[in-house]
């Protein structure tokens, strides 16, 4: 049996020294000496100083963990990371955790809603690749998928928008249907459905008149001219009929432009 002979403010504000039968034993926060009544003339068996011990341990992790939720809401999984690397036992972990809970610090539902809101409100991310964030943070799907189910189509159209509205200014370079598709796979590599990436760029209600439309095939025909010059004349225009299908051309107007009707072919072979 030990006797508490001294308690001591440390320079640290909140922090107490105690000592028992007048030596230093060791230091508390506030909280662990009212929490145990440390008051100097009580007694304490070896075991209650391991268990207050244990208890300033778990109280130092579990400010730890406060202050790291202070700069950012976190999910419960990205806590318990953090105090593994702080090499908080297990048992404390969780404790640490129910604690947070219970004071309204943790909640994945809340931290997700919150997460899906802000991306909706100013980024560019679709259904799929917020659900894979959000997984990636700890958030079960079981909580995330309904929340995203909630959303309407309209606040996946906006993030859409942002994403997709730089293709805009492909209107005179491509056709419409190459930036139509462009659109469509950029849409999807962002976690957009099929069905969402249409609706997105029908919104964008992109528009060709017949001289953009002329522009484009004349950028895109001249570099594939120029790209295919070391092929014989009829691999080269087997070649170029090719690439401007992929981009959206019609048959009629690639005949043209390989006909000589849409640019000089001679002004453009004295180009190199």
């Amino acid at each position: 049996m030990q006797i508490i002979t001294k308690v001591s403010r440390q320079k640290r504000k909140g922090y107490y020294n105690i000592f028992l039968n007048n030596s230093f034993a060791f230091g508390v926060s506030e909280r662990t000496l009212s929490e145990y009544r440390l008051l100097v003339g009580v007694e304490l068996t070896d075991e209650q100083i391991k268990v207050i011990k244990q208890f300033e341990l778990n109280d130092k992790a579990l400010q730890v963990a406060i202050n790291y939720l202070s700069y950012q809401p976190r999910t419960v999984s990205e806590i318990k990371q953090y105090l593994h690397k702080k090499e908080v036992s297990e048992e404390a972990v969780e404790n640490i955790i129910t604690q947070l809970t219970n004071l309204g610090y943790l909640d994945d539902e809340k931290y997700a809603e919150l997460f899906i809101k802000n991306d909706l409100r100013v980024g560019k991310d679709g259904p799929k690749t917020l659900i894979f964030k959000l997984t990636q943070k700890g958030v079960a799907k079981n909580i995330s998928e309904p929340l995203i189910e909630k959303i309407v189509p309209e606040d996946w159209i906006e993030a859409g928008i942002r994403l997709t509205n730089s293709l805009r200014n492909q209107t005179g370079r491509l056709t419409l249907k190459e930036i139509q598709r462009k659109a469509k796979t950029k849409l999807i590599s962002h976690g957009f459905t099929s069905e969402l990436s249409d609706l997105v760029i029908e919104a964008l209600d992109l528009q060709e008149d017949a001289s953009e439309r002329i522009e484009a095939l004349k950028k895109q025909a001249s570099k594939a001219w120029r790209r295919y010059r070391n092929n014989d004349e009829y691999t080269r225009k087997q070649k170029v009929r090719r690439a401007l299908y992929q981009h959206g051309f019609s048959g009629s107007e690639i005949d043209d432009f390989l006909n000589g009707e849409i640019m000089d072919l001679q002004d453009l072979n004295s180009d190199y």
